[in-house]
């Protein structure tokens, strides 16, 4: 903690959101330094990259902080209707267009603070479809960082996750029809499907899920008007590579780097083995892959971030 106070100053920041205050966590590294903001991925994530459910890897505040040591600010934060941001919102009554505005604001809160002309958009797996969409218009963006972030709607994605776990045969046709669904706009009865779909599904969140599904982030990519870089880890289990090389196929200026046993926590993975690789969704101990930070330091320190 002494060495990371000497290297950057942490400070508790909050915006206006829709009904109460939007909180997050700027760290600066130095005057002059360029600033990220970091969006979180889907669900219940917090600013540091954890959740409720299961995950404790701490991957933003890691990043972060080694960022920071690499000259690099960061404003990391929470989703409106969530953990700091909870009072701002109801959390399943959410957009994409919302989750892009409140980053548009963050964005401009972090060059105020900073005093930086733009600032950098990164996110990281669903939050890198709310940084496509919010970058849309590029004032006050200097570029946008994609990380472990699907180059296909989330329906695509969510029916391939499914059909590549056996255990899932008994549910699958349900499951799939339910996408289909609400791909079409249409919800479903939970009450109507066998757990655990009711679970995945959620009366309360699919209006949520028929706005994330109607969302193509290639399309977004090859519209965007500011730099690109997509980071993708080979043994990412949720994200995969294809995604990546998807994502790049519609914005041909962007830069994509492709990261060997980097998975979907930003964390290096030694074997395929998959209990290995979840078991560092776990452990905060363990550090962010260096060369995670090593591409995105390069990539808002070079000529793309000084030039905005």
């Amino acid at each position: 903690m002494t060495i990371l106070m000497a290297l950057a100053l942490a400070a508790e920041v909050t915006i206006p959101g829709p009904n109460g205050p939007l909180a997050g966590t700027l760290l600066t590294a130095k005057a002059d330094a360029p600033v990220v903001v970091v969006i979180p991925g889907s669900g219940p994530t917090d600013r540091d990259g954890n959740s409720p459910l299961g995950i404790t890897a701490a991957p933003y505040r890691l990043l972060a902080e080694a960022l920071a040591a690499q000259g690099v600010s960061t404003l990391r934060i929470d989703k409106r209707g969530m953990f700091g941001s909870k009072a701002a919102a109801d959390p399943n009554d959410v957009t994409i267009a919302a989750y892009a505005a409140d980053t548009r604001d963050w964005a401009r809160e972090a060059t105020r603070r900073t005093g930086r002309r733009c600032a950098w958009l990164l996110g990281h797996s669903e939050g890198g479809l709310v940084a496509l969409q919010a970058a849309q218009d590029p004032r006050g963006i200097c570029g946008v960082v994609l990380v472990a972030a699907a180059g296909r709607p989330l329906g695509q994605v969510m029916r391939e996750q499914l059909r590549a776990n056996p255990a899932n045969a008994p549910i699958l046709a349900p499951a799939l029809a339910t996408i289909d669904a609400l791909e079409a706009g249409r919800r479903v009865d939970p009450a109507t499907l066998p757990p655990p779909l009711p679970m995945l599904f959620p009366a309360a969140v699919q209006g949520y899920l028929i706005d994330l599904f109607a969302h193509d982030p290639q399309r977004l990519a090859a519209s965007l008007k500011v730099p690109l870089l997509i980071v993708q880890g080979d043994r990412d289990l949720q994200v995969g590579v294809g995604d990546a090389r998807r994502l790049a196929e519609g914005a041909s200026s962007a830069k994509l780097a492709i990261l060997p046993g980097v998975n979907h926590v930003l964390k290096r993975v030694a074997t395929d083995d998959r209990t290995a690789n979840m078991a560092l969704y776990r452990d905060s101990s363990v550090p962010v892959d260096p060369a995670v930070v090593t591409v995105i330091a390069s990539t808002v320190t070079g000529p793309a971030g000084k030039t905005r």
